[in-house]
């Protein structure tokens, strides 16, 4: 029954995936052929991997999602239940789970993805059960399948129970879901996408004002991470690392921020930990290859060599500074 089900600290709604990682020793060009150095199948996905990532650290978390019937939807249920996430896959028949071929440059570790996702994978909010969001501390959703995830998101407000979001894109109807967020966490663009302000020293109080979070903020790649919180910005730099592969350091980064937002730190270190978290993660192979324990994570955070502040006065409100560059 319903209310059997056991509480939880975090419950992740949102996309789910199986990677292929192929390693090359350049990016090629047009028309050329490239010798690949390896190729791995390992599980990832925006929210799922964030959830894995909770609960090494120590949190139950539940992850909801759907998958096809293939070989990919057997994988990604086997990874979650090694990781000990509860896991609601809800399965299509005769039909292929996400999947992405990810070309990885082994000099700088960045990764360019081609995705395929079967529109019939798309939750919808009356697959959903109430009871899987409010037996949980904390929600995490992107903005994938938008109607489901503000379901989710509603029932977690009418709970008090804190929403946090991972967004990279414009998907349809996404905006109905922002009303419902506390801790809007986007990539570098999307700020500048919604609003059409390309200086977040603008756009994160234009978003902050228009939707009632809490936080906004954006990832900003090997920069860190940016953060308004109605009073001020909150820069945090990049820790650098030797990446071997930067797949789903985005996902890490928010799967530490949910953690760190559970255990009641300033904003000030729950971004620096993400940020750190995120780091490491980019030292191993495939979305989930480097994650490491908080110790690791707080350790690197200790003595670790940062990038150079790129955001100058990101401290201050008075500072109008555009910030160009890539989306993480």
């Amino acid at each position: 029954m319903d209310t059997a089900l056991p509480r939880v600290d975090v419950v992740g709604v949102g996309l789910n995936a199986v990677d292929t990682l192929i390693r090359l020793p350049h990016f090629p060009s047009f028309d050329s052929k490239v010798e690949f150095l390896s190729d791995e199948i390992l599980p990832g996905g925006q929210v799922a991997s964030a959830m894995v990532a909770c609960q090494s650290w120590g949190l139950q978390a539940r992850y909801i999602g759907k998958v096809g019937d293939d070989f990919a939807a057997q994988l990604q249920r086997d990874a979650l239940a090694r990781a000990g996430v509860e896991s609601h896959l809800l399965a299509v028949p005769r039909c292929s789970s996400q999947f992405a071929y990810i070309l990885i440059d082994r000099q700088s570790g960045e990764r360019t993805i081609l995705w395929r996702r079967d529109p019939r994978l798309a939750l919808r909010p009356e697959e959903l059960r109430r009871e899987w969001i409010v037996s949980a501390r904390a929600l995490h959703v992107d903005g994938h399948d938008a109607a489901a995830a503000a379901a989710a998101a509603c029932w977690a407000r009418e709970a008090a129970i804190p929403v946090t979001a991972d967004l990279d894109n414009l998907y349809p109807g996404v905006e109905a879901l922002f009303e419902y967020v506390d801790y809007l966490l986007a990539s570098r663009d999307f700020p500048a996408r919604l609003t059409g302000e390309h200086d977040l020293h603008k756009s994160l109080p234009e978003l902050l004002r228009r939707f009632g979070c809490r936080i906004t903020g954006v990832t900003l790649g090997r920069d860190g991470a940016l953060a308004w919180d109605g009073t001020r910005f909150l820069h945090s730099p990049g820790f650098r690392v030797k990446a071997v592969d930067t797949t789903g350091a985005g996902d890490i980064f928010h799967g530490a921020f949910v953690y760190a937002l559970l255990q009641g730190w300033p904003l000030e270190r729950t971004l620096d930990f993400s940020n750190a978290a995120a780091a490491l993660n980019c030292t191993a192979i495939g979305a989930r290859g480097g994650i490491r324990p908080v110790a690791e994570i707080e350790l690197l955070m200790r003595e670790g060599e940062r990038y150079p502040a790129a955001l100058q006065g990101a401290g201050t409100t008075e500072q109008q500074t555009s910030v160009p560059g890539r989306a993480e």
